[in-house]
């Protein structure tokens, strides 16, 4: 049997047993789920070689599925986030009710996954693409919280894209005779110039639903928020990347062959930089955690999606390089929400505070992805908005620079409002009780985190996997290159090696690390966060200092305007309008036969007037 099928039966069976397990006993049913990530993961990147394909015959379709090294690199996003959100998930959902449905899904999301970027034809990545929207439904509307608004609203958007899908796969079939994606690709070139419009965008609508990319995107904050975090971390760095994924793929194998190939990359272009600073601006004005990060995911897969639309050598390398970066810093996030969360008993920045003595790791896994999450060198984030910067600038789309940079600096207000929100504020008496969260959940961040550090002093390893994955799709041979896999020659030609950056980050740190210690060390008197000066005063225990409730107002008289443009109102307005042109058409059938009658009657007057004017009849 092929290594792929192995993978792909571990996981499915692995979640029916799992479910089942449950019915037995809450260890089977962690030891099922467990064994499966693990058994799954390891077999994967231990026995499925780069090249391998396969096929199977059903209902008369040949589905076939195959590893190459671009999807090899999705593959890692995926089975690396889902292998330790689900030692994450362990302790966070200990507990909690129905953790069979749960964990079943958990592992239906991963299976779906795998089935997407393992795909070689069309209905494969249709069934599994709908395999893992309707897990990952379930687990949005897990908590039972606003699941009228939240959940339907998922599955709204997800049921758009899915058609959008359907209908491109079906125009690709009438001119093709094939499901596969290569038939699509060889055959458009000799399509209707209509139709080679017609198919990408359908497509990019589909993909673009799961990237979050505006206005497809009001879905994404409410869900991410809203599902168990255990889940969050994959959802957001994970499953959205299936959306890069699909994108990538129709960049850069069908809109080149378009005349209009600059105006569609431009308008994606434009729709990627307006997802970031609208998401940005959003999220600085949360003051929930979890929302907080819900529109910071939706924000950073717009700089994702810039890169991937410009689709320079330097901007894909770019854009591929901060979609693993993303995995990375916001898998990490949602896993500390998540910790604070438990510990806490709730993510309300204007109540939850101080956190940083009683959970530390947390912090520090916190601190190192949010440095990482604003481009500050020298982490992995650095590198990618670096690049992204370059390509914007030596490809000369100087106006996409600046809002990029915008959106890039304004997200260091919601990266301090994070930190200073759950770690940095004033104890407050009754979270004297709080702890660090559980080795199971502290690890994951930590280890999630030094990958941030890690591709930032040598992120030649990660552009290795990028650059061989982009020449399996034909994509040309990117100007990126590296040595010694620390060493960038940049979009200029300049010759940069990171680990000066490294190197001059660590000097900085040390030297300020001895001044305050050696400066008063002696005459240095501690204090307690109730013994803060507040023009001269000091306030009384029971008086709180707490201002992190309308936190960024002044920001917020400012970009009003902005904030008029809710996308979210101009679709329920749509969904209103559509529900009243429903409504008219359901009374035209009132049942009454003379009333059809004169339909019949209407409509044969028409064609006997207009029949070979409109029809040539």
């Amino acid at each position: 049997m092929s290594s792929i099928f192995i993978v792909l039966i571990v996981l499915l069976a692995g979640a029916v047993l799992t479910y089942f397990a449950d019915k037995v006993a809450g260890v089977a049913r962690d030891i099922v789920f467990l064994g499966t990530i693990v058994t799954a993961t390891v077999w994967f990147f231990m026995n499925v070689p780069i090249g391998e394909t396969t096929s199977m015959n059903l209902g008369g379709l040949t589905l076939s599925f195959g590893l190459s090294s671009f999807s090899y690199l999705f593959s890692i996003i995926v089975l690396g986030l889902g292998f330790f959100a689900a030692f994450y998930a362990i302790p966070y959902m200990h507990g909690k009710e129905k953790l069979g449905y749960f964990y079943m899904n958990f592992i239906l999301s991963i299976f779906g996954m795998m089935g997407i970027i393992l795909a070689k034809d069309l209905v494969s990545l249709f069934i599994f693409w709908e395999i893992m929207t309707w897990s990952s439904y379930l687990i949005t509307i897990y908590n039972g919280n606003d699941v009228q608004r939240i959940g339907i609203k998922y599955m709204i958007f997800s049921a758009l894209g899915a058609y959008a899908m359907l209908m491109a796969i079906v125009l690709s079939y009438a001119f093709t005779g094939s499901m596969t994606i290569d038939a699509l690709v060889v055959g458009f070139t000799s399509m209707p110039h209509m139709y080679q419009i017609v198919i990408p965008i359908l497509l990019l609508t589909g993909f673009g639903v799961k990237a979050a990319m505006m206005p497809l995107h009001v879905w994404a904050p409410g869900a991410y928020s809203n599902a168990p975090m255990a889940f969050t971390g994959v959802f957001s760095g994970a499953l959205s990347k299936m959306g890069v994924y699909g994108m990538v793929l129709v960049f850069v194998t069908l809109i080149p062959h378009l005349p209009e190939a600059s105006l569609l990359r431009t308008i994606f272009a434009w729709l990627g930089g307006i997802t970031a600073v609208m998401a940005t601006v959003w999220a600085v004005l949360q003051d929930d955690a979890k929302k907080l990060l819900a529109y910071s995911s939706v924000a950073q897969l717009g700089y994702i999606i810039v890169g991937v639309a410009v689709g320079t050598p330097l901007a894909m390398m770019a854009a591929l390089f901060l979609a693993v970066m993303h995995a990375l810093f916001k898998g990490t996030l949602f896993f500390a929400v998540g910790a604070v969360e438990r510990q806490a008993g709730t993510t309300d920045m204007t109540k939850v505070t101080g956190l940083i003595r009683k959970m530390p790791w947390t912090f520090l896994a916190s601190l190192i992805s949010i440095i990482a999450l604003a481009g500050i060198p020298p982490l992995g984030g650095f590198v990618g908005k670096w690049f992204l910067y370059e390509s914007l600038i030596t490809g000369s789309n100087y106006l996409l620079v600046i809002v990029i940079f915008f959106s890039s600096t304004a997200a260091f207000l919601y990266a301090y409002r994070f930190l200073f929100g759950l770690f940095l504020g004033q104890e407050e008496e009754e979270y004297a009780h709080v702890k660090e969260a559980p080795l199971l959940m502290v690890l994951p961040m930590l280890i999630l985190a030094g990958g941030s550090i890690f591709l930032g002093a040598f992120p030649g390893y990660l552009f290795k996997i990028i650059e061989n994955g982009l020449i399996s799709i034909n994509y040309p041979i990117p100007t990126v290159k590296w040595w010694e896999m620390s060493t960038i020659l940049n979009g200029w030609g300049d010759t940069v090696n990171l680990m000066y950056v490294w190197y001059s980050v660590v000097v900085v740190f040390v030297f300020f690390l001895l001044y305050i210690i050696l400066k008063g060390r002696k005459n240095t008197r501690y204090v307690s966060t109730k013994e803060i000066s507040t023009s001269g005063e000091i306030p009384r225990p029971h008086e709180s200092l707490n201002f992190k409730l309308d936190f960024y107002k002044p920001f917020e008289r400012a970009i009003e305007p902005m904030l008029r443009g809710n996308m979210d109102k101009y679709w329920t307005s749509f969904g209103k309008g559509l529900e009243a042109f429903f409504d008219f058409t359901r009374r035209l059938y009132s049942g009454n036969g003379q009333t059809y009658a004169i339909y019949v009657i209407t409509f044969l007057v028409i064609l006997l007037l207009f029949g070979r004017s409109w029809f040539g009849l």
